[in-house]
């Protein structure tokens, strides 16, 4: 059933390793893959509507699965747990990127992605790129740049600073080259304000976001705009 994925994965240049590294997998378009494995176990079906994994219909009418028909990232807490997942629709589907809800296990103004993979670079360079999403992330990882981390399609939080203050005396947030980045450069002056923790903000040229911008320079154009 993940066809289309592995399709979407190659048009972007996400390589086999890379995504079996980072787990990616796929949503069935059915609505009911999770649900129906749930099924006759109420307490299951319970725990999985608190996580976000499925929503439960009104009247009794059972459980229908939240991600449906979507291209799958894991997100892991620091120690490298699963603790809930984004989703992005393969179509014209809105919203285009979805997340779990915050939950028991979830709070995403406190969670980087892929902060697991990178924290052992991140703390030998003494320096972390933060970017803004799941597939900037991976390509900057995929192609030699490994203490990348992105926030969850949120703005930068104060919690997102100081947990990467605490692997490295340099942050550099990597904004994409359009009005859209500059915009959140001045959202992200503020939670630096509020942290007492500065960054460093590197801008792309118009029209470029991190990930096209690996893929045409490597790293080392990366490295360049960086310093």
């Amino acid at each position: 059933d993940g066809g289309p994925v592995r399709a979407y994965l190659a048009k972007r240049g996400v390589s086999e390793e890379i995504a079996r590294r980072f787990d990616l997998g796929f949503a069935p378009e059915s609505g009911g893959f999770l649900a129906s494995r749930l099924s006759g176990r109420p307490e299951a079906v319970a725990a999985a509507a608190r996580l976000g994994l499925v929503s439960q219909r009104d009247g009794g009418g059972g459980a229908y699965d939240r991600f449906c028909g979507r291209l799958m990232f894991p997100i892991r807490d620091g120690r490298g747990e699963i603790i809930a997942f984004g989703g992005r629709a393969l179509g014209d589907v809105q919203p285009k990127y979805l997340n779990s809800p915050e939950s028991p296990l979830f709070h995403k103004s406190e969670v980087l992605y892929a902060l697991p993979a990178a924290r052992e670079e991140i703390r030998k360079r003494d320096e972390a790129i933060l970017v803004e999403g799941y597939l900037d992330a991976l390509a900057l990882i995929q192609f030699g740049v490994g203490n990348a981390v992105a926030t969850l399609g949120t703005a930068l939080t104060p919690a997102h600073l100081r947990v990467l203050r605490r692997l490295a005396q340099r942050i550099v947030v990597f904004f994409d080259g359009d009005n859209a980045g500059r915009k959140a450069a001045t959202r992200a002056f503020a939670a630096c304000a509020e942290a007492g923790v500065w960054t460093h903000g590197a801008f792309l040229p118009d029209g470029e976001d991190p990930d096209t911008f690996v893929r045409v320079g490597g790293a080392d154009a990366v490295r360049a705009r960086l310093a």
